[in-house]
């Protein structure tokens, strides 16, 4: 049983599912939906449409280049049946959907925090503009010196990044001495 992708979504099409559709040079092109078929008539990208797997990998929602995704690659010749092999192959197929899972729980953690830093950046902000709603005054003592820590972080954080630019400027010039070129005469000679 051969499992094929939607040529527009990369959704899996199983047996007896879908829509097939073949242009005047023989090219094969599978749907999973009408709606596949439809958009692909209309001649849409798919890497525009959201809810494509082209455009979440596209945009990193979702894991694109992962030495996982190689083990299923497509292959045409049947090979002979072998106990040994069969067994090994579903021991490693288990190991690597492990290894594929743990992997995308991972890319949901770090998009995850990106949106986190954003709520938190949200929630101080709207904190800052609305402090003096706040009636108790030991609540807002404590919401002021929870925005002092806020921006004292943001400000090291900042110091930062300074430093480490600093520091990259430096090893580029420090380069470029040792080469007896920089970047600016590089660009005026061209």
């Amino acid at each position: 049983m051969r499992i094929e992708q939607c040529s527009f979504c990369s959704a899996p099409v199983y047996p007896g599912h879908g829509q097939m559709f073949v242009r005047n040079d023989c090219k094969i092109f599978r749907f999973c939906s009408s709606k596949c078929r439809k958009n692909f008539g209309m001649k849409r990208n798919p890497m525009k449409l959201k809810w494509t797997k082209t455009f979440r990998k596209a945009n990193s929602k979702e894991l694109a280049v992962d030495s996982t995704m190689d083990f299923e690659q497509r292959r045409n010749i049947p090979v002979k049946y072998n106990r040994e092999l069969l067994g090994d192959t579903l021991k490693v197929m288990k190991r690597v959907e492990k290894i594929k899972q743990r992997r995308q729980e991972d890319l949901w953690a770090r998009r995850m925090e990106k949106a986190r830093h954003q709520e938190k950046q949200e929630a101080a902000s709207a904190l800052k503009h609305n402090i003096d709603w706040i009636e108790d005054i030991e609540i807002k003592h404590k919401a002021r010196d929870d925005l002092v820590a806020i921006q004292q972080e943001r400000e090291d954080k900042k110091v930062k990044r300074r430093e480490a630019n600093k520091k990259r400027q430096q090893k580029q010039r420090q380069a470029e001495k040792a080469t007896g070129t920089s970047a600016f005469h590089s660009a005026k000679k061209k």
